[in-house]
């Protein structure tokens, strides 16, 4: 039934040749094709009860090139095929049975580039692998099998195929986001593509796009002089180029999507509410990183986060001076230009490299507690603390792997609000610094590869009070 099937698939291909029959298929395809058989002496044997054996077709007297008036045999009823068969009843395959249905609760998902259906993967969050829905085709990812569980995807290959092809298709799939399922494709991670699209992607690929055109600006501007003036202390400052690139961003994004609202760093400098509400919100940092952009040092970055319901979709961070762009998108995976992010599995603070700032509150009860912290996490023998100046840019290098921790007290949501996102979709922990659940608006944070590490952190600071941002 599998060689009838491939052949189905293909009229154009060479026919089929047993030690006793050959398979032909005609001028019209499927519509003229006959069993002929090809050796040994022909077996007088009585047709099945009922049916009448049709006449056998020499291979000699088929025309190589039949003129169209020529008259084609008239194909048999295509019920099921009796059984035992008799030596001269031959008859045109005119019908194969369909590739069997999907289990319902997998998604339907939308069309394939062959025409092929791909399957969403899953139910509830998860991502799972993208697979093929009733109709298959090897130019998909196989059967995807995803879903809310912790299982992670696998990609099955229909039965009626090679062990080889079978194999290449299958993948175990790597354990997904928020335990959901993997990526379907031999479980190699990769970015959604254009068939697995979500809700919000065209307001992904906005932030992408703006992210990219507010970088260039960097770039250009960093080299420039700049016009400097300060916010809340001598070491919180801002440029003409941050309003600049929050300006533009903004107004491209409110022009493209109306109904949504925005918080950005020097709106709310200049009086404006930092209120997040279940609108659709853009978190905006439009240079991140004001005081190293002002000195000329390269950890600089623009953050653009997006919200709904007060939960975090998705992130966009843009290094822009090494060009590498950060992403997240909640449930289906973070990366960096495109290759995926991992954090590392690290759980003893002693063997840890932990993450922080400074920040620009500078009173002297503060800054003794902020060095203080540093103290205690040397102490519990971490094998460094580091400062880079941008928070962002520091949450990105824990989501890559090549730090452990990360703790602040003094952030603001701009600074979280992106890399949150990357950092849980690369398998990390962020969590307030009482070891609760992340409040977004409460200025502080410890973030980690694994909870315990993070839990450990924790435990080690002293508390600093520094407001909310959302207070009047």
């Amino acid at each position: 039934m599998a060689r009838r099937r491939a052949l189905a698939g293909n009229p154009g291909c060479a026919p089929w040749t047993s030690s006793r029959w050959r398979f032909v298929l005609g001028t019209s395809g499927l519509q003229d094709a006959e069993w002929i058989r090809v050796s040994g002496p022909p077996e007088p044997r009585d047709p099945a009860p009922g049916r009448q054996a049709p006449a056998l077709v020499p291979t000699k007297s088929r025309p190589s090139n039949p003129s169209p008036d020529s008259q084609a045999p008239a194909p048999l009823d295509p019920g099921p095929r009796p059984q035992p068969w008799g030596a001269g009843d031959l008859r045109p395959v005119t019908s194969f049975p369909a590739a069997p249905p999907l289990p319902p609760e997998r998604g339907p998902g939308g069309a394939g580039p062959c025409g092929c259906k791909l399957g969403d993967g899953g139910v509830g969050e998860a991502w799972g692998g993208a697979g093929l829905s009733s109709d298959w085709c090897w130019a998909g990812r196989g059967r995807g099998e995803g879903g809310a569980e912790a299982a992670g995807g696998r990609a099955r290959a229909p039965r009626d195929v090679s062990r080889s092809r079978r194999r290449e298709a299958r993948g175990a799939g790597r354990r997904g986001p928020r335990g959901g399922g993997g990526v379907g494709s031999g479980g190699a991670a990769m970015e959604p593509s254009g068939a697995d699209r979500g809700p919000w992607d065209e307001c992904f690929e906005a932030a992408k796009q703006l992210a990219r055109r507010a970088g260039e600006i960097v770039r250009t501007a960093l080299t420039e002089d700049k016009h400097i003036s300060t916010k809340t202390s001598a070491a919180d400052l801002v440029t003409d180029t941050d309003r600049l690139v929050e300006d533009l961003i903004v107004s491209e994004l409110r022009a493209r999507f109306p109904s949504h609202r925005f918080i950005g760093e020097e709106a709310v400098a200049s009086g404006a509410r930092c209120v997040l509400t279940p609108s659709p919100t853009w978190i905006i940092d439009p240079i991140d990183g004001t005081c190293n952009f002002v000195h000329r040092f390269p950890a600089v970055a623009v953050s653009i986060g997006f919200a709904v319901r007060r939960k975090l979709e998705f992130g966009v961070i843009l290094h822009c001076m090494e060009e590498r762009l950060y992403t997240g998108q909640r449930g289906r995976g973070a990366f960096c230009n495109g290759q995926p992010l991992r954090v590392s599995t690290e759980t003893d603070l002693s063997k840890a490299l932990v993450l922080t700032e400074v920040g620009p509150k500078r009173d002297p009860a503060t800054l003794r507690i902020t060095l203080d912290n540093m103290e205690r996490v040397l102490r519990a023998k971490a094998h460094g603390v580091r400062v880079t100046g941008s928070s962002t840019l520091a949450l990105c290098h824990l989501a890559s792997g090549a730090a452990d921790a990360y703790y602040q007290f003094g952030l603001h949501c701009w600074d979280l609000a992106a890399a949150t996102v990357i950092i849980q979709e690369a398998g990390g922990t962020v969590m307030d610094t009482s070891g609760g659940p992340l409040d977004l608006m409460s200025r502080r944070v410890v973030a980690a590869g694994t909870q315990e590490l993070a839990v450990l952190v924790a435990q080690a600071l002293q508390t600093v009070c520094c407001g909310r941002d959302d207070e009047p």
